[in-house]
């Protein structure tokens, strides 16, 4: 295990989770990562060393550690990427998977890798946890940024057909990411369940994230002609319809048809920001 860095905690910040994964689970989130950060990689914002991207909690297997690692290459090929685990059996696990540019760690939120990461990807880390335990592993993460970096975090389901994920910067979250299987939900709001920790409980009346959902299904109702074209025209036009009432993102690179035909809607955290959170955004 590689040393902490000066001022952070010596025993790793949070709990072992399930540690279920799988091949091409989080490819979604991937795939937008590379398409909206891959230029904050190629930068050169990260100094003189190469940027530094964490995959945090990765699990039982190394393999989306892995697979990141590749994707990332072929937009930034030397870019380095450490997976965090806080379970040492399952670093174990992984050190034989080990290569120039990949190595894996013990650690949890704390992030203790050698420089501040540039990106770090936690997905299903923090469903186990309370919504204020989640807010304050937000800030947490986010102080150990780079001062450009970005965190992804989010949730999907076991296979990945259903998946949200927030980006947070410095300055704290930016946008909040829908992204599906086109045969993997019957509406829109059936997303919900795959919400962040500090969202999922405000999917009720009165929160802006359960009207936004309500008035996406409506979207998605009123545009079901178009699914004589199939469900990707119609998530198409439904977020094309949507984006008339709400911030939807509608240009590149996270907006757009584009983005749109992936299977993807996003808008900014501000659109759906919970009222009454113990967050402060």
């Amino acid at each position: 295990m590689r040393p902490a860095r000066p001022g952070r905690p010596a025993r790793p910040v949070g709990a072992v989770t399930r540690g279920t994964t799988g091949h091409n689970r989080l490819r979604r989130c991937d795939r937008w990562i590379t398409a909206v950060y891959g230029p904050l990689l190629r930068s050169g914002r990260a100094g003189t060393a190469p940027p530094l991207v964490v995959d945090l909690g990765y699990g039982a297997s190394h393999v989306t550690t892995t697979e990141l690692f590749t994707r990332l290459r072929r937009v930034c090929p030397v870019v380095e990427v450490v997976g965090v685990e806080i379970d040492p059996g399952r670093v174990a696990a992984a050190r034989p998977y080990e290569r120039e540019g990949l190595s894996f760690v013990r650690g949890g939120f704390e992030l203790p890798v050698p420089r501040p990461p540039l990106i770090v990807r936690a997905f299903n880390v923090l469903r186990q946890y309370g919504e204020d335990e989640a807010w304050a592993h937000w800030d947490l993460l986010r102080a150990g940024l780079h001062p450009s970096g970005v965190v992804v975090e989010g949730t999907c389901s076991e296979i990945g057909h259903r998946a949200t994920w927030v980006a947070l910067g410095a300055e704290g979250p930016r946008t909040l990411t829908f992204a599906a299987r086109f045969t993997g939900f019957g509406r829109p709001s059936d997303l919900a369940e795959r919400l962040p920790k500090t969202l999922i409980h405000r999917n009720v009346p009165g929160q802006p994230v359960h009207a936004f959902l309500a008035d996406w299904d409506r979207a998605w109702a009123a545009c079901a002609p178009f699914g004589a074209y199939g469900a990707r025209q119609r998530w198409i036009r439904a977020a094309e319809l949507v984006a008339r009432d709400w911030p939807v993102e509608t240009l590149p690179p996270a907006g757009g048809p584009g983005r749109w035909r992936l299977g993807e809607l996003t808008l900014p955290w501000s659109g759906v920001s919970p009222v009454g959170s113990s967050g402060g955004w």
